[in-house]
């Protein structure tokens, strides 16, 4: 084995990286809160809010999410007219942010779903007892529903955290320079699939870190058992 090769092709997929976990950081951060409103939506009365959200949630499930982060990043252009080779948000360039966007929008419709099942499973019993004891209704949300609610769905959420971890090389269908993209270059060039074999490895280490902090969350939600 060449070292001084095996060395380069871990250093030059520590870059591709930062973009790998840029891509999965930014998912979880705007899709988690972003899950909880459409789940809100989606359980609501109003004649078309409710329709809407459950729309969105089957277009967003029911197709490919290579095919919305196509969408995402060319529509600007295709439909407004709007070149997006200038946008930037500080460092980075249309292409990641168009990611973000098509992870975020993808993501939300399988959290809003988890969230919803986790709060339509709740008793209603805890609503009237918090309304007997002068809760309003956003306490009877964030101090006695939500954090039940969190700890009943944390292993479904969990495993969609995990899959966003491997879903983030679908980022290559835009260009972004994440690990799995540098990782292809990388076999291309060296003729051998060392290169997949080390991002493997990195995906593999990142799924443990992410089990050990769900772990350690269980763990301390476990008196509401």
């Amino acid at each position: 084995m060449k070292w001084g090769l095996l060395i380069s092709t871990v250093q030059q997929l520590i870059q591709g990286f930062q973009f790998t976990w840029g891509i999965f950081i930014f998912t979880l951060v705007f899709s988690i809160p972003l899950g909880l409103l459409i789940a809100k939506g989606r359980m609501s009365k109003d004649y078309l809010l409710g329709p809407l959200m459950r729309v969105y949630i089957s277009i967003m499930r029911g197709t490919p999410l290579m095919l919305q982060l196509l969408l995402v990043y060319y529509a600007p252009y295709y439909v407004f007219g709007i070149s997006t080779g200038s946008i930037k948000i500080g460092p980075f360039n249309y292409r990641f942010i168009a990611a973000i966007i098509g992870f975020t929008l993808n993501y939300a419709a399988y959290f809003a779903e988890i969230f919803r099942g986790g709060i339509q499973s709740m008793p209603k019993g805890q609503y009237e007892a918090a309304q007997v004891l002068g809760f309003s209704k956003a306490q009877t949300y964030f101090k006695i529903i939500l954090p039940q609610v969190i700890k009943r769905v944390l292993p479904s959420v969990s495993n969609e955290v995990i899959t966003l971890v491997k879903d983030t090389s679908l980022a290559q269908v835009l260009s972004v320079a994440e690990m799995f993209f540098i990782a292809g270059s990388l076999a291309s060039k060296q003729v051998s699939i060392m290169p997949f074999i080390v991002a493997g490895f990195f995906y593999y280490i990142m799924n443990l870190f992410i089990e050990m902090i769900v772990n350690k969350v269980e763990k301390k939600m476990s008196y509401y058992s």
